[in-house]
């Protein structure tokens, strides 16, 4: 084929491209920008007003905003801060560890850094909270414990750092919290390994209660299920000293709220079990 021909094949395509590509950045034509004039005062004051409001959408964008166009001002540096707030009250976890993450690495020696580390920790210990679990009465201690675990590193790493810290008290409240919840979860599994007759993976479970978990409500029915689990695998030695440990401990009975104590399946279990697809 000649040279003119093809330019002839190639004239009608070329001449679409080209009408596309004008017809392209018509369609991209920008929109004006309604924050061009904002002053970083500006960005601050309605970020803020957003937050008290509970817009954290409009929030977290003003304060993204502000510190994208205003990174080394006098604002900035609480934007990073409340930001992260407002990414936890969106529920948007992930995004409010990364934000307290950034604020700790850049501003490490800030009058407020405390905040941060409490923030952080408060966020994995309400992690996967669901908007029934605030208004239905749930057992926290069937949750994953992988948050909680995390939450409890964080808020002991905030009282050895911070001693003074005005959010101390409420930290070391919630580790309370999370050894319970944490020694629970542990007893939850050992009787799942009883109810499959897996006893020597239940008492070992009782025994990591006993090891780590000391002084919770969950050690008296970790020594209890431990002489179960002993009995049932002939080991009475063993099952003997668990029984001699709860009477010296608890021979007025269980104190507390451990009285209270019962161990209740989950929606999951209770249908498992009435479908009987266990059996």
């Amino acid at each position: 084929m000649s040279r003119a021909k093809r330019r002839l094949l190639w004239m009608p395509l070329l001449a679409l491209l080209v009408g596309g590509c004008s017809s392209f950045g018509k369609e991209r034509k920008e929109e004006p920008d309604e924050y061009a004039d904002w002053t970083a005062e500006r960005f601050y004051t309605e970020a803020k007003q957003a937050l008290m409001e509970k817009r954290y959408d409009k929030a977290v964008k003003l304060y993204e905003k502000l510190e994208a166009r205003f990174p080394f001002g006098k604002y900035a540096t609480q934007a990073q801060l409340d930001v992260a707030y407002a990414y936890y009250k969106n529920d948007e976890p992930d995004s409010a560890v990364a934000a307290t993450d950034r604020f700790i690495k850049l501003n490490p020696t800030h009058p407020n850094v405390d905040y941060a580390y409490y923030l952080k920790a408060l966020v994995n210990y309400n992690r996967g909270i669901s908007f029934l679990d605030r208004f239905l009465p749930t057992d926290p201690s069937q949750r994953d414990p992988g948050s909680a675990l995390d939450a409890y590193k964080e808020f002991e790493e905030l009282i050895n750092r911070f001693p003074n810290s005005r959010y101390v008290d409420d930290s070391r409240q919630r580790i309370i919290a999370l050894r319970n919840n944490l020694a629970m979860y542990e007893m939850h599994v050992a009787d799942f390994y009883m109810r499959r007759e897996a006893y020597l993976a239940a008492a070992r479970r009782c025994a990591e209660v006993l090891r780590k978990y000391q002084r919770t409500q969950a050690v008296p029915l970790a020594l209890k299920t431990m002489e179960r689990a002993y009995r049932k695998l002939g080991m009475n030695d063993l099952a003997d000293d668990a029984a001699r440990v709860y009477a010296a401990n608890y021979a007025q009975g269980v104190p507390g709220p451990a009285r209270e104590l019962v161990r209740e399946p989950s929606v999951v279990e209770r249908l498992w079990n009435f479908i009987g697809l266990e059996d």
